[in-house]
């Protein structure tokens, strides 16, 4: 059985109104993910519309929301205002749990880009054993701070390109700093940090695909 088709959502946290589109997961199975998109960009991204086309047809559910609104995604603090954004995703992740499937609590990762990989990290130390991985794509989970890496137990996967030297070499940073016993950083050779490159977003899509089938 293929999975649904996508369904446009609203989530209400406090007052603000997030707009969203949720995947749900093929009958039998009970794991979603959810994205948290990077700086500037929003739950339309193509690079997490690839991945998240790739998980639903594993069977994984997908939540895309947009981490901001409009107005907010203007002011370019708002955007790098990691402990906002956790908060969000957080809000997103009780709303998921409450509203994705008819019954039963579903199994939770997350795909954090960019400056949602930080929010993402941050969140899976907050709520701990309810959220099962987490996956980076040209992340910058050094964002996340020391003191909640050094806290990270998810079973954790940072993908990276090999010619994004900084953030590599941030992402290798991190990734030391992290105790989880079951972690990985994957290098996609000769890709950039948007992973542009032939056959690059693929790799990340297959990556991910078995890091969550794995640990969801």
């Amino acid at each position: 059985m293929q999975p649904s088709a996508a369904t446009s959502v609203r989530i209400e946290i406090n007052s603000t109104i997030l707009d969203g589109s949720l995947t749900k997961p093929r009958q039998g199975r009970n794991s979603i993910v959810i994205f948290a998109h990077g700086s500037g960009s929003s739950r339309f991204s193509p690079r997490n519309l690839h991945v998240a086309k790739v998980l639903n047809d594993s069977g994984i559910g997908t939540l895309l929301f947009d981490l901001l609104t409009e107005k907010e995604d203007q002011v370019y603090e708002t955007r790098f205002d990691i402990s906002l954004l956790t908060e969000r995703l957080k809000s997103a992740t009780n709303w998921t749990k409450n509203n994705a499937l008819a019954t039963g609590t579903p199994r939770i990762g997350y795909f954090g880009a960019s400056t949602g990989a930080a929010a993402a990290l941050r969140a899976a130390v907050d709520l701990q054993k309810s959220i099962s991985a987490v996956v980076s794509r040209g992340g910058r989970p050094d964002m996340a701070g020391e003191s909640y890496l050094r806290k990270v137990r998810v079973p954790t996967l940072l993908i990276v390109g090999g010619n994004d030297k900084e953030v590599l070499e941030l992402n290798r940073s991190a990734f030391d700093l992290i105790p989880s016993e079951k972690k990985e950083l994957i290098v996609v050779p000769n890709a950039t940090h948007l992973f542009e490159e032939p056959g690059a977003l693929e790799s990340v899509a297959r990556h991910a695909s078995k890091w969550f089938q794995e640990y969801l």
